[in-house]
């Protein structure tokens, strides 16, 4: 069997290599999963600490995806062998190394180019927003649409859609509408728009480029290096339906909000109705859960946004709604979730505060970052 992710370094005219790691689990549109997060987040730790590499690449096998998310599924069969009400082990390690990785990213002290083709969601995306040069493809499709499995936009999703125009991103969490390129562009989620078949000819002109190993000279190298390739972004439909969003979005409470978005399912425009439908059918819970998340999260640390999402994301696991969602949608597929509490006026708010409510001994997992990676 191939490994689930392929490494390899090419050397440039400069005398520097680039790192190359391909996603490599197209049969399952690159899913990411813990081996693939175990191979990848010490395989860019090497990089780093290596002189002679002066940037990296992100890629994904396969013309379909550069990710699709998470391996839920593995999730969803854990908790269900440990039983109701108790964390899974997996769920720790995965949740941990994942959240570490997207902060190596974030963080990274040289180039990552990310080429982020075709389907991109979840933790795709999350993979995808922390790089220094995010590219997608025209056709992508993006989305963090995890309110249809009982989660929330984790990966640090709460704090990125925060910063998206306006409340667009309070949006996308609560609906998982799926976006484009050009609104990739406008919500600061990508930097290019690049076709997909320009990816060879985009890494024989890093290949043939000089860099400097300095990060500022060839961040800004590597982004002249993009230009020629660019084409013009699809237009953004968070940007065309801006005044329709936000008449939907611009209330005080989410019980306001909730009522507004039901109303959106009668629009005439079928990307919004459809957003809405989506909506009304997704778990309550994670509807509650991603705008407290995301209130608390404005102008939050990164690193103290992923302590509080690894908190939620654990509750998630032991909370009713998430092995359920996953089921319905990915397991048994009846796309039938039977949601717990059904309704958003049904919850208190006190089931929030236990999914949150830490679930370690002692120092928090994730308590060194921000102070070593």
């Amino acid at each position: 069997m191939s490994a689930p992710v392929i490494f390899s370094t090419f050397i440039t005219a400069s005398g520097h290599s680039f790192g190359h790691a391909v996603l490599n689990n197209p049969a399952a549109l690159n899913a990411l999963t813990l081996p693939m997060i175990d191979l990848l987040d010490p395989q860019l730790k090497a990089w780093a600490e290596d002189d002679s590499i002066a940037g990296v690449v992100l890629s994904a096998a396969g013309d379909k995806a550069f990710c699709a998310g998470g391996d839920v599924v593995s999730l969803h069969h854990a908790s269900k062998r440990v039983g109701a009400g108790v964390v899974p082990p997996e769920a720790e390690a995965f949740f941990e190394r994942e959240y570490r990785l997207d902060y190596r990213i974030h963080t990274y002290p040289k180039p990552i180019l990310c080429w982020a083709h075709g389907i991109v969601m979840g933790g795709g995306v999350g993979l995808m927003v922390g790089a220094s040069h995010r590219v997608v493809s025209p056709n992508a499709r993006i989305a963090m649409p995890e309110i249809h499995i009982g989660l929330y936009p984790d990966v640090a999703g709460t704090w990125f859609l925060h910063c998206m125009p306006e409340r667009t991103g309070l949006f996308l969490a609560l609906t998982g509408a799926i976006i484009n390129a050009g609104d990739a562009l406008l919500g600061d989620w990508a930097d290019s728009v690049v076709p997909h078949e320009q990816f060879t000819d985009v890494l024989k002109a890093i290949e043939q480029a000089n860099w400097t190993g300095q990060l500022d000279l060839d961040n800004r190298a590597l982004s002249e290096l993009l230009k020629p390739f660019e084409v013009d972004a699809p237009a953004g439909l968070l940007h065309i339906h801006a005044e329709e969003i936000d008449a939907v979005m611009n209330h005080d409470s989410l019980a306001d909000i909730d009522q507004s978005l039901r109303g959106l399912q009668e629009s005439e425009v079928a990307w919004l109705a459809k957003a809405a439908q989506a909506y009304v059918n997704g778990s309550p819970t994670s509807a509650l859960l991603s705008y407290e998340l995301m209130k608390r999260h404005a102008g939050a640390d990164l690193a103290d946004v992923l302590r509080l999402e690894y908190q939620a994301s654990i509750g998630c696991c032991v909370h009713h709604d998430f092995p359920e969602g996953v089921r319905a949608l990915l397991v048994d597929k009846d796309k039938s979730p039977k949601w717990n509490p059904v309704r958003l006026s049904d919850l208190s708010g006190d089931e929030i505060h236990d999914i949150l409510k830490p679930r370690f001994e002692g120092l928090h997992p994730l308590s060194d970052l921000g102070h070593s990676n």
